[in-house]
């Protein structure tokens, strides 16, 4: 498989086990309605360890564009590389969320609330206030970057790993957003991942979702923007520890 196929595919199931869960937990009529946060987090951290066990032999797992940003900036991923991991990680994240919704169509169709409708594909704020709302998807994404950095084998020059040590490493990675989730994810729903916001977002745009409301591109920028900057001071602060 080549690191493009491998970004492409992680990112993917990542997408699809992520939205999935939250389509269980919050569409009408289905198996797992309003069972809560607990197994919407349970079922991302679970989401991420599928993805980076899939990816990990052949791409080094970046599926998220701050990772690949991160790691450039650091050096261990050379920058004439990046395009092509992020367009890989925003095509994967869109296949995804298009079959998250293929799968949950007949409960999308049930749902009468577009807001609900859009949860399954994007994040939002609890509580609308742009600076925290930026603020949020920074010290997440910060959290995220730079512990991944201490689950990476310095050695490992090529492809670069965000988790070093195989499936235990994905294990890692995986309690790590459980973590953040936990923890953090309550003010926006933690993005932490631009690829996974932008993506679904765009898909849900396109798709024929019966009562479909708009797509809240007012505030698609932040889990864009807010990921980058938080990935970017983990890189930098990474290297002055170094």
């Amino acid at each position: 498989m080549s690191p493009f196929s491998a970004e492409v595919i992680g990112t993917m199931f990542l997408i699809l086990l992520g939205a999935g869960v939250v389509a269980n937990v919050i569409l009408k009529g289905t198996k797992g309605s309003n069972s809560g946060w607990i197994v919407i987090t349970t079922g991302w951290a679970l989401a991420v360890f599928v993805g980076v066990v899939v990816a990990a032999p052949y791409s080094g797992a970046h599926l998220n564009p701050a990772v690949t940003i991160a790691l450039a900036i650091t050096g261990d991923f050379e920058w004439d590389k990046v395009p092509l991991y992020i367009g890989a990680q925003l095509l994967g994240a869109m296949l995804g969320a298009f079959l998250a919704w293929l799968i949950y169509r007949d409960h999308f169709d049930a749902t009468n609330d577009a807001d609900t409708q859009l949860a399954v594909f994007s994040t939002g704020p609890a509580i609308r206030n742009t600076t925290f709302n930026l603020l949020s998807e920074i010290i997440g994404t910060f959290v995220l970057v730079f512990v991944v950095f201490y689950f990476t084998d310095a050695e490992i020059k090529e492809p670069k790993t965000i988790i070093g040590l195989g499936s235990l490493g994905a294990v890692r990675v995986a309690f790590l957003v459980w973590a953040i989730g936990l923890s953090l994810g309550g003010t926006t729903g933690y993005a932490i991942n631009p690829a996974r916001d932008l993506g679904p977002r765009i898909v849900h745009a396109l798709l024929p979702i019966k009562g479909k409301g708009k797509s809240n591109w007012k505030y698609a920028w932040i889990p864009v923007i807010g990921p980058i900057i938080g990935a970017v001071m983990a890189a930098l602060l990474r290297l002055t520890l170094r």
